[in-house]
């Protein structure tokens, strides 16, 4: 009774903790309270083939100890592979209050540590080109992870906590997409260095004047209920005046921005450097933002050679990104060679219908004719939404008909998901409202909270490919110091021109 007493005010404190330091440190004493600090150092389990991974963890360790830098070499590259042995299994994550199995989290430190050794090796034993080969060839070929932001108007707020979380454990992935709210955060992320994200958490001078009601009359007439001008405003003054090409350069993060067309024979589109380097990134922000009836749709601006402004495809206009694609997987897997996706859903029709990873991966036979139900519900109502948005010509309707039918046919989970626990009558209540400071730091507490217990299962994932590029990047600073070097041993050396004639 004592145990279970003690267990519960652990449980209590850890779920008010502030700092992921006191969350990790009352999950550990939770765990020695209940034994599962032994289960973690238990390598057996039957969600996931442990001994696979301990082979390889020894094989690595070996190598590296004897100092056969080739033949390490060749080990990674045929046995580095994502999710090896299935060691990224949410169940694996879903029993201990902190971490997962002890081998796990040994063999990722390994794979780290046995890069970081290969990287470092002098020009005598492995040649810089041959190394930088090795690096991008096994970057390619083992992927990179992918964080994918949804809408959801002012909740979105919650994705602040989240991005912050991620980096402060350095996993933030470099590959960023967002959807309406999320396309905001994406943006702001994708614009601002490092230093300059840690005053952007804060939150001054960002959370205000973003949003404001128009009149009722003009929100009848077409013109939208909410000042679009205002948001416009706001995201010019936050993000700034960059380009897609412009903002990856200046930061290294790919930002990817969802877009919806109005004319029904286009399709969604992904906004980036790649796709379209000299759109402006607020421009494809304002459109991702432009929820039908709440805005009026956009037409985007592009940037000239000279630096001037000009419309994007000026016939078109665009609206609502989450409208046909909240969550691009595809587009960022052929564009990114993405493997591994982190959604983090706010959206408030989404969020009350999605089940913890545990209850997901419950194999219990009484559940199946339940889900089975909902999956053939959701299945038809696609298919009925589908084709009355075909048969609709009035534009409004056929927006609403095919927002229907992507909330019904869209897959809203990621490989990690990340969500509030649950929605309260105080979070419907500030979802299209302005927040304050006061609310910006209880959303943002909130996307930490809710991070922290998949910070394992992203390491996991996320960390090998991390290593993979800091060294790539470590390798082309050294060729560009080395290139440096040389031209100013060439200027030294070189004989000075004369200055007269003889």
């Amino acid at each position: 009774m004592q145990l279970k007493k003690k267990i519960s005010e652990l449980e209590r404190a850890r779920d008010n903790a502030t700092s992921y330091t006191e969350w990790e440190q009352l999950g550990m004493e939770l765990d020695a309270l209940t034994g599962l600090d032994l289960w973690k150092l238990d390598n057996t389990s039957p969600d996931y083939n442990y001994e696979l991974i301990h082979e390889r963890l020894v094989s690595l360790r070996t190598l590296q100890q004897q100092n056969k830098t080739r033949e390490l070499m060749r080990s990674l590259r045929e046995g580095l592979h994502h999710d090896l042995g299935n060691m990224g299994n949410p169940a694996l994550y879903c029993r201990a209050y902190v971490g997962t199995k002890r081998l796990i989290e040994d063999y990722v430190d390994q794979v780290c540590d046995a890069l970081n050794y290969v990287c470092a090796q002098p020009a005598s034993v492995i040649p810089y080109d041959e190394k930088m080969r090795f690096f991008e060839n096994t970057s390619r070929s083992f992927g990179q992870p992918s964080l994918m932001l949804s809408g959801g108007a002012t909740l979105g707020l919650f994705h602040i906590g989240v991005c912050k979380a991620l980096q402060e454990h350095n996993l933030l992935p470099k590959v960023i997409s967002g959807s309406s709210a999320g396309a905001i955060m994406a943006a702001m992320v994708g614009s601002h260095t490092d230093d300059e994200l840690e005053a952007m958490y804060d939150g001054d001078g960002w959370y205000s004047d973003a949003w404001r009601w128009k009149s009722p009359i003009r929100g009848f007439l077409g013109e939208g209920f909410a000042d679009q001008k205002q948001l416009e405003t706001f995201l010019r003054r936050n993000i700034g005046e960059y380009s897609f090409e412009e903002a990856y350069a200046r930061t290294g993060r790919h930002v990817n921005i969802t877009v919806s067309p109005v004319h029904e024979h286009q399709k969604s589109r992904l906004m980036n450097e790649l796709t379209s380097p000299y759109l402006l990134l607020w421009s494809a922000v304002l459109a991702s933002c432009a929820v039908p009836i709440l805005f009026p749709a956009v037409t985007l601006t592009t940037k000239n050679e000279d630096g001037d402004y000009l419309p994007y495809m000026p016939r078109e206009r665009w609206v609502d990104g989450s409208v046909k694609s909240d969550l691009p997987r595809e587009r960022l897997m052929h564009l990114y060679n993405v493997n591994y996706f982190i959604a983090v859903q706010v959206n408030p029709h989404i969020v009350p219908f999605l089940e913890s990873d545990r209850r997901r991966l419950e194999r219990r036979f009484m559940s199946w004719p339940k889900r089975a139900v909902r999956e053939e519900l959701k299945f038809h109502g696609a298919g009925v939404m589908n084709f009355l948005r075909t048969q609709v010509k009035h534009e409004a309707t056929r927006q609403l008909l095919g927002h229907a039918y992507t909330v019904l046919a869209q897959r809203y989970y990621g490989d990690v998901t990340i969500a509030p626990p649950r929605y309260t009558l105080d979070h419907f209540r500030h979802v299209l409202s302005e927040p304050d400071r006061e609310r910006w730091h209880w959303f943002r507490l909130q996307g930490e909270r809710a991070t922290w217990p998949k910070i394992a299962m992203i390491r996991t994932h996320t960390r090998i490919s991390e290593t993979l590029t800091d060294n790539i990047q470590l390798l082309i600073r050294q060729r560009a110091r080395r290139r440096d070097d040389q031209l100013r041993v060439v200027g030294k050396s070189a004989p000075a021109r004369p200055t007269g004639t003889e």
